[in-house]
């Protein structure tokens, strides 16, 4: 059970079918609807924050620690587009990952993620059937935690897996901002112009959100451009992120898990491309 974790009075997610759960899924699948995104401030409590953050201290010396610059769909440049087109603007990236390999089954990120009751949960607030809804088939990205540090960020882009859904363990001293422009971009549809007018500078549909420890997010990465402001301060800013995907089966490209954990297995050949839509990394 999650009790030395999550705070199941206020958030019960062992308790499907109950009426404070179906109140609580109302509440996120509207806030998802509107904007792409939902919060569940305190959902992991004070004692469950403290295991978090020795693992997570435990674990950032194994970070893949990477300094170059991407473009927000993490691919290569293309030449034959345009040079103010967004997948040839490129912008520093400097910040770390530490690979899903480094938490095993009994600490306590995998645990929740691995509870029985977490993917439910996270599928009944995001309104999808079973059949839609699988834990992401990566063994290096499942699970992981991202480790800013002084000065770093992560700059405007969209995620590989439909779903992420990421846990605050610390802050940094200031900075570390979450921004992000909700459903910019469709399944059908890229939206380069609106992409293009965001890289900009226009911050007319850019959103902020400040997140606290212990706070969940619910988020729709894949189609909602987003970025992390840079972190001030000497503390690390550490956030956990679980990952959910569409397609069963489905794993991270071949080039980007390079670019991110600095290493493929054989897993990312395997599943290369196995995918419902067509949209670029």
């Amino acid at each position: 059970m999650m009790h030395d974790l999550v705070d199941l009075g206020r958030y019960p997610i062992d308790c499907p079918g109950s009426r404070a759960y179906d109140r609580l899924i109302e509440d996120l699948r509207r806030e998802l609807d509107r904007d792409g995104c939902a919060v569940l401030p305190g959902f992991v409590h004070e004692s469950g924050l403290a295991e978090l953050l020795k693992e997570a201290d435990a674990a950032a010396d194994k970070a893949h620690r990477s300094f170059n610059r991407t473009n927000a769909y993490f691919t290569q440049d293309d030449p034959r587009l345009e040079l103010n087109h967004p997948v040839r603007r490129f912008y520093d990236r400097s910040n770390a990952f530490v690979p899903a390999d480094n938490f095993p089954k009994s600490g306590p990120l995998r645990r929740i993620y691995e509870f029985e009751g977490f993917l439910p949960f996270i599928r009944d607030a995001l309104n999808e059937p079973e059949d839609r809804f699988y834990r992401y088939d990566d063994p290096l990205a499942d699970v992981i935690v991202n480790v800013v540090e002084e000065g770093q960020g992560f700059p405007w882009h969209f995620d590989t897996n439909n779903y992420t859904v990421t846990l605050a363990i610390q802050n940094g001293e200031a900075g570390g901002a979450f921004e992000y422009v909700p459903n910019l971009r469709t399944a059908e549809d890229e939206n380069f112009s609106t992409v293009t007018s965001v890289l900009d500078g226009n911050r007319a549909l850019v959103r902020t959100l400040e997140l606290q420890p212990g706070d969940l997010q619910i988020f729709k990465g894949r189609y909602s451009l987003h970025r992390v402001a840079p972190v001030q301060g000497q503390r690390r800013r550490y956030v956990g992120i679980f990952s959910f995907v569409e397609t069963q089966g489905m794993c991270g490209g071949v080039e980007r898990t390079r670019q991110l954990y600095g290493r493929v297995l054989p897993h990312h050949h395997a599943r290369e491309g196995l995918r419902k839509d067509q949209l670029l990394d």
